[in-house]
């Protein structure tokens, strides 16, 4: 069975909905659709959004703080399981995380925490230190820790924002950047773990060293028009799917957001 999916961080599930890009979803080509930084709760969308035609449809809010973070996954498949959040209650509160238990495959849908602002000094002064990066590596030690535990019993698929550049090619200006969250020496170390562990990423897998190839785009200084970005949005599977992957991409023309999606496809 070849399935087809697909993740999107559209910033904002209200406002891409509305947008020109959002058809991208309507021709039905895709299995399983997942979306990060909703920013809404179920009762905040409109009966369309929260019901789509031939998919069920499940939703991880914020309560910790309205209209923030937010996940959501549309399946055409029927699950053995759902969960919402991570185990650990560390990291539950922001609807960071939709997990589906499949026939074949556990897959989780992400929306990854990001570093948050510079930690300055008493003149006001960066310290270098960001003040979400230690609850960001938390989150991803409790997320590995947790989807080891269940490759013992199948495999995994995870789609999501990680924010995280994984190496220099897969963000414009790395030199510039070594100081910044998302591409921090312990952020990248961490990604570099994560594949170590038996994690597969499926763009490099299939494209191998393509440059220029990202994800996310800054509004403020029109930087998509010129392609300058950053590739931190990504499909990873676990080494037992290495033969199942088929393709794997980046919809880099689709609008709507200042992400666009990432597609992978699978032979299960």
């Amino acid at each position: 069975m070849q399935l087809k999916l697909v993740s999107w961080n559209v910033n904002g599930i209200r406002a891409a909905s509305g947008k020109e890009g959002w058809s991208f979803f309507e021709d039905g080509k895709f299995d399983l659709i997942g979306l990060q930084e909703t920013k809404a709760s179920p009762e905040q969308l409109s009966d369309k959004l929260t019901h789509k035609s031939g998919f069920e449809s499940y939703f991880a809010s914020s309560i910790v703080k309205k209209g923030y973070s937010g996940t959501a996954v549309y399946s055409r498949l029927k699950p053995l399981k759902v969960e919402i959040e991570l185990p650990d209650p560390t990291y539950q509160g922001e609807g960071r995380i939709v997990h589906l238990e499949f026939d074949r495959f556990h897959f989780f849908n992400g929306y990854f925490p990001n570093g948050g602002a510079a930690v300055l000094d008493e003149q006001g002064r960066p310290t270098g230190q960001f003040k979400r990066v230690p609850y960001k590596m938390g989150f991803f030690r409790s997320f590995l820790d947790y989807a080891q535990q269940l490759r013992r019993h199948k495999p995994v698929v995870v789609c999501g924002d990680f924010n995280i550049a994984h190496r220099p090619i897969d963000l414009a200006h790395p030199q510039q950047n070594i100081s910044n969250t998302g591409f921090l020496p312990e952020e990248r170390a961490f990604f570099d773990e994560l594949l170590g562990a038996g994690f597969i990423d499926t763009f490099r897998r299939v494209h191998g060293d393509l440059k220029d190839q990202y994800t996310w785009w800054s509004y403020k200084t029109r930087a998509r028009e010129r392609n300058i970005g950053w590739r931190i949005d990504y499909f990873l599977v676990s080494e037992e799917l290495s033969g199942a992957i088929v393709d794997a991409g980046i919809e880099s023309t689709v609008t709507g957001s200042d992400h666009c999606p990432v597609y992978l496809c699978l032979d299960v």
